[in-house]
């Protein structure tokens, strides 16, 4: 009987703990019943059947578990549950050729302290030094970082 009682408890133990990695994310009663029902399994072999029945169930349940696991994740539905997805969105970069450091444009709206500005033509991503900008001021490009500019308004006082 004792036997049939740790295998059960290894059987709803996997379970559990399949439901915990599969359907309830996060650290659940699911998970953690599943670990308990685990040692609860391990600790019966040692008490009941001995030291070698023991270590045979803690070998059993070492392996068993990590490699439900590893093999639910690797099957078709455990794949559906697996995101991905590659992103395949790209960041514009600002063309040199068309804006330089010292071109002069205007916002677009708000720069608080980040948002849209009009140089040469362009639209583009556009960051204050430090304090805001009105909506339709004259700006001067400072610097070019990769997908936006630094700007400072021309009249600065």
């Amino acid at each position: 009987m004792s036997i049939f009682a740790i295998i059960l408890l290894i059987l709803l133990g996997l379970v559990l703990l399949l439901i915990e990695f599969a359907v309830i994310p996060g650290v659940t009663i699911a998970g953690i019943g599943g670990f308990l029902l685990l040692i609860a399994s391990v600790y019966i072999a040692f008490t009941d059947l001995g030291t070698g029945a023991g270590f045979i169930t803690l070998a059993i349940v070492l392996l068993l578990a990590p490699s439900m696991v590893y093999y639910f994740f690797k099957s078709r539905t455990g794949k559906k549950m697996i995101l991905e997805k590659n992103i395949d969105g790209k960041v514009d970069l600002i063309n040199a050729e068309k804006i330089k450091t010292g071109d002069t444009g205007k916002t677009i709206g708000r720069l608080a302290p980040s948002g849209k500005v009009r140089v040469n033509g362009e639209v583009v991503e556009a960051q204050s030094t430090g304090s805001f900008i009105d909506h339709n001021i004259p700006v001067k490009v400072l610097k070019i970082v990769s997908n936006k500019i630094i700007v400072e308004p021309i009249n600065k006082k």
